[in-house]
């Protein structure tokens, strides 16, 4: 009988000793703080209102740039002399020719399937059934678009001469939204966000910005085409482009529900835009 009391009390006494040590919180300010940032992905609460940046922005999260090309506001291209976002001149927009189209001409790449061609020629169609440019396969054009299933959704701005690649990379980046948006890229227009006037129209919320990405959002010297701002344009980053913890990074005003962006194609502006562009340049 001592000896079954004995035992009981040494037990007693070891379990008050474990009881006593402190338990590890999985919620510790040092824990959270050497949490992984959340994926911009995660940060897309509703999917049916992704847009094409956000889609754009999702693939080229994991993108690495081709050996002598870097990359501005998330998918313009430059070569290292060139500028990736002036057009000096409008010295990058294609001819306008005696008949009055633009043409763009562009080989495909032969390892995009069926599928995927029928993506990209909509993204194409889109942009030419409203305005006076018309995409056609090159033949012997010295400049043209080589369009490839490279890494990430990426283009350069306007024409650069010669042959240039615009990369769609498949699944991630066919959607003919997507495609819309890298060819008016390839056309000469920015993101609609990056507009000279553009702080009359949104807020840029610098706080909730990736301290590295804010170099994103700064405004460009661009001619508006005496035209409004256009917060459906498939150019406009998503109410949640680079944000570093799930808030909004761009905020419409004055009203702040205003739907920005979309993955549907060009917006009625954006072909206005287009037209207006292409023949000032052309005229000049």
């Amino acid at each position: 009988m001592c000896s079954a009391m004995v035992l009981l009390c040494i037990f007693v006494a070891v379990l008050c000793q474990v009881c006593a040590l402190p338990l590890k919180n999985s919620t510790e300010p040092n824990e959270v703080k050497m949490r992984m940032k959340r994926k911009y992905s995660d940060e897309i609460e509703n999917w049916d209102e992704i847009t094409a940046m956000d889609q754009i922005l999702i693939v080229n999260s994991r993108l690495r740039a081709p050996r002598g090309v870097t990359f501005r506001d998330g998918d313009i291209a430059s070569s290292y002399p060139r500028s990736a976002i002036t057009c000096p001149g409008n010295a990058c927009l294609w001819p306008k020719s005696v008949d009055g189209f633009v043409y763009v001409p562009y080989i495909m790449s032969p390892l995009y399937d069926d599928m995927d061609r029928i993506t990209i020629e909509t993204g194409m169609q889109d942009i030419s059934a409203g305005t006076c440019v018309k995409f056609v396969p090159r033949t012997q054009q010295g400049s043209f678009l080589d369009i490839q299933p490279r890494y990430g959704c990426w283009s350069f701005l306007g024409q650069t001469g010669g042959s240039q690649t615009l990369s769609l990379q498949t699944p991630g980046c066919m959607w003919s939204g997507v495609a819309a948006h890298e060819f008016m890229h390839a056309l000469g227009f920015v993101h609609e966000q990056s507009r000279s006037d553009r702080d009359h129209y949104v807020t840029i919320v610098w706080k909730n910005i990736m301290p590295d990405q804010t170099h994103n959002f700064r405004k460009q010297a661009t001619n508006n085409l005496h035209s409004p701002y256009d917060y459906n344009s498939v150019m406009h980053y998503g109410r949640y482009a680079f944000s570093e913890d799930g808030g909004p990074t761009i905020i419409p005003k004055p009203d702040p529900y205003i739907p920005i962006g979309q993955r549907d194609g060009p917006s009625a502006l954006d072909l206005h835009k287009i037209n207006v562009n292409l023949e000032l340049a052309n005229d000049v």
